[in-house]
């Protein structure tokens, strides 16, 4: 009998040592079984998330002069180099 109890009391306290982790770690847990299922998911795709960051997907080297936008790239480079008149020091 006094097995029983032993074992009956072991499990009673891994389920509520479970129920205070869950309970304590709650939006850490939450966060990461979202993870998985997206992650499990395959008609999951991470560019149709991220709407709000459209920023994000913004060119890294903008025009800065938009009078060049419909110049081809060699053309516009010949247009960028004669109309600078800042001089470049090489070090």
């Amino acid at each position: 009998m006094g097995a029983i109890t032993t074992a009956l009391i072991a499990i009673a306290g891994v389920v509520l040592g479970w129920i205070t982790i869950e309970m304590a770690c709650k939006p850490c847990l939450d966060k990461g079984r979202q993870a998985i299922d997206r992650s499990l998911n395959p008609d999951y795709d991470p560019d149709d998330e991220d709407e709000n960051n459209a920023d994000l997907r913004a060119p890294l080297n903008p025009n800065p002069n938009p009078d060049l936008e419909n110049v081809s790239t060699g053309d516009q480079n010949a247009a960028v180099s004669s109309s600078t008149s800042d001089a470049i020091k090489a070090v």
